[in-house]
Formats: C-alpha cells, structure tokens, sequence
C-alpha cells in the first residue's frame, strides 16, 4: 500500500516539474554555464519547493493554502522582480567553455535561488491540491503524506537529473560564441517570463 502511495508520488512530482518554464530554463542555463552539479542542485532546489506544496496538500493545511492564494499578488511580484534581475544578469554575462570550480556557497545559492523562486508560483499549489483531491490522497494518515511526499520530492528530482544529464551532454559541443547566444537567449526568456508575472497582475 504504502509502495503504491509512493509511486503516485513519484509520478505527480515528475508531470508537475516536467513542464518547460522558467525554472527549466534556468536549470538548463545553469547547466550549460556552470556544469551539471549547478544545474542538479538547482534542480533540487525547485524539487523541495514541490515537496513543502505536496505536504501541506497532503496534509489538508488549508489555512496554510488560502495564506499562499491570498498573498499571490505580492508572491507574483516578487517572483517577477527576480526573473527580470535573473534575465538581465544572464543576458550580460560572460560565457565561458569551461564550467566554473565548484564552491560550497554558489552551489547553496543555486539551490535556495530556485527553492524561493519555485514558491513564489502559489497556483503551484493548487496543482497539488487538485491532484491530490482527485487522486483521494488528501488527509490521509501522516506516514502515507510522508510516503508520498517523498515520492513527489523523488519524482521531481528524477526530472531535474535526467534533465541535467541531457542538456550536459551537448555542454562539450557548443563554443564560446554560441554560448554567449543562449545567455542572451535565455536572459530574454526569463526576463519575459517576469513581465508576464507582472502582466497577471494587471489583469
């Protein structure tokens, strides 16, 4: 029973981070730029931001819920300020052959730049709410929400490493010159992914 919960887990969190957005292009930039481990702990950080929806879905937290719909004016915003700032910052920058040495620090940046990013979307978690309710797996005990966030969280994951496997396979193809295109192209991708959020809010 408690395999079978995991599994639904494991395919929610996978559909739900399989979709190109931002933080797909983010992650394959990261990857591109910096290295497959940047782009993975990115990954994971977008993937742990699912996992904390999936618990309080899970869990039936709708207090928690209507506090994230609720606020949505001001997540969206903030979420559109740090796309626009992600975007210019990629546009402008240098590229570069070989991926940067690997710190502590910018790998712990990478990881809570696209958690906090990630949270910043609140329909998120009405995705989950959704499925959940769908799928009759909202309050249920707390060893099948953990169960299942686990395979949420897993799920995601998978995505996020298959993704950066893939994307760092044609890292050692592309040169100089094409690299600084994808930076401006994927700097402009985000940042009109930012002045979309801010569209939603106007409308």
């Amino acid at each position: 029973m408690e395999m079978l919960v995991f599994l639904k887990g494991l395919v929610i969190g996978f559909s739900i981070a399989a979709p190109v957005g931002p933080i797909g292009v983010l992650v394959i930039k990261r990857t591109l730029g910096q290295g497959r481990i940047y782009g993975i702990m990115s990954g994971v950080g977008a993937a742990s931001a699912d996992a904390v929806y999936g618990l309080i879905a899970g869990l039936g937290l709708t207090f928690i819920t209507n506090f994230f719909i609720g606020q949505q004016f001001w997540f969206h915003l903030a979420g559109g300020a740090f796309l626009c700032y992600l975007g210019i910052k990629i546009a402008i920058s240098e590229a570069t052959e070989n991926p940067v040495r690997v710190q502590g620090q910018h790998l712990l940046g990478a990881y809570s730049s696209v958690f906090l990013l990630t949270l910043t979307n609140p329909m998120t978690i009405l995705s989950f709410v959704g499925i959940f309710s769908g799928l009759g797996l909202t309050q249920a005990n707390e060893g099948s929400v953990v169960t299942l966030v686990l395979g949420v969280f897993m799920g995601s994951g998978i995505w996020w490493l298959f993704l950066c496997f893939v994307v760092g396979l044609f890292k050692d193809m592309l040169k100089k010159q094409i690299l600084i295109w994808i930076n401006r192209l994927s700097g402009l991708i985000l940042f009109l992914f930012g002045i979309y959020s801010f569209w939603g809010l106007l409308r």
